[in-house]
């Protein structure tokens, strides 16, 4: 999975290796938490390096896991980045920035991890996406696009790939307290989850439990959906 070290992509690692799976995680810039992460996994999980604007990387990252960890049954896209700001001032490379690693990073690492889960016919891939593509949030023009984009892709590849048994879903969480977002004022973060249902919100687990549900045979019959964790925001 992307961006394993922190925040939902920790959850998820610590979801995976609960039900008994090796799992392989990659960092961009937490490499101690990533390290620390290794160890309390007692060898469960391991972590690779990746920047997601490197397109050659996902293919070459794909060898190095099975030749440690063997065959890739899952992937995770759950790395991500945003560069919050009214459309009318968004520069180019930050707009550049954001689909490259939201959007185009996605698509990497599918294209990487397809030819194995073609070959034996059997997989499952699951990409977090945002609430932000489905309901708008001002100042987030660029990251939303990402995020739709990311849910028409699963819809699309769902299509191309079922035949060959391999199931490909998103999950949308709405607000979900991690570093991601620590830097967003209090008045947002009361905006976003203003028309939350249930009392706890969304923490990292509930997501995590959702993708690990997605990746599981328990979900054999599920294909081309977006699961919302939202706490009843878009009810």
């Amino acid at each position: 999975m992307t961006g394993g070290a922190r925040g939902i992509g920790r959850a998820v690692v610590d979801a995976l290796v609960s039900r008994g799976w090796k799992v392989a995680f990659t960092w961009n810039s937490d490499r101690a938490r990533a390290e620390e992460l290794e160890r309390v996994s007692s060898g469960s999980a391991k972590a690779y390096a990746l920047d997601l604007r490197d397109k050659a990387r996902p293919g070459v990252l794909v060898r190095e896991i099975e030749a440690e960890l063997g065959p890739v049954h899952g992937l995770v896209n759950n790395a991500g980045t945003r560069k919050d700001g009214l459309l009318a001032m968004t520069s180019d490379a930050d707009w550049d920035h954001v689909l490259d690693v939201d959007l185009s990073g996605v698509f990497r690492c599918c294209r990487a991890v397809l030819p194995g889960m073609l070959r034996r016919r059997a997989g499952s891939i699951v990409s977090v996406s945002s609430l932000s593509a489905m309901h708008g949030v001002a100042g987030q023009t660029a990251y939303a696009a990402a995020k739709a984009g990311v849910l028409g892709l699963t819809r699309a590849l769902a299509r191309e790939v079922g035949k060959r048994g391999i199931r490909v879903n998103a999950v949308v969480p709405g607000y979900v307290a991690t570093d991601f977002v620590a830097d967003l004022p209090e008045a947002a973060v009361t905006a976003l989850r203003a028309g939350e249902a249930l009392p706890n919100g969304v923490p990292p687990a509930a997501v995590a439990e959702t993708v690990a549900f997605l990746l599981s045979d328990a979900a054999g019959a599920i294909t081309g959906q977006a699961m919302v964790v939202d706490a009843g925001s878009s009810a």
